[in-house]
């Protein structure tokens, strides 16, 4: 009897629109991959034992850029996203090429795709934020 994969399937190859390494004075020499297309955003890391992570992008809450001097220096910078995912409450897309770029398409494809999905801030923020007390709770 032959054996029955329907795994291809369901498989959706998304077109990648960008990609880059976390680099080391300006040079991709890391086994760190970043990428996205515009429905998620995919990291993977190393080299004997790789880990493979993504994030939907309209879990993607704020985007923030970092760039210290030597960063200046080497034309780099590192871009945080804080997610509403629970497993990765904070990425950190290290030492990237053209950050500012990049930044801005993130920020740009998160909320396209949460105005897509529909989904409101208040909502994500609620799942971020789990187990936190809230700041009104101290108003007297």
């Amino acid at each position: 009897m032959a054996k029955v994969d329907k795994l291809n399937d369901y498989i959706v190859e998304e077109q990648i629109i960008w990609k880059d390494k976390k680099r080391i004075l300006g040079l991709p020499i890391t086994f760190t991959k970043y990428s996205f297309s515009e429905n998620r955003l995919f990291m993977e890391k190393g080299f004997f034992k790789v880990v493979k992570d993504e994030l939907l992008m309209y879990r993607v809450l704020d985007v923030r850029l970092k760039k210290s001097f030597w960063q200046r220096i080497f034309k780099v910078g590192t871009i945080e996203l804080s997610t509403a995912d629970k497993s990765t409450p904070i990425i950190l897309l290290e030492n990237i090429k053209n950050p500012d770029r990049t930044r801005d398409a993130l920020s740009s494809i998160a909320e396209k795709e949460r105005d897509e999905k529909r989904v409101l801030g208040k909502e994500m923020f609620g799942t971020a934020n789990d187990g936190a007390i809230a700041h009104d709770s101290f108003i007297e």
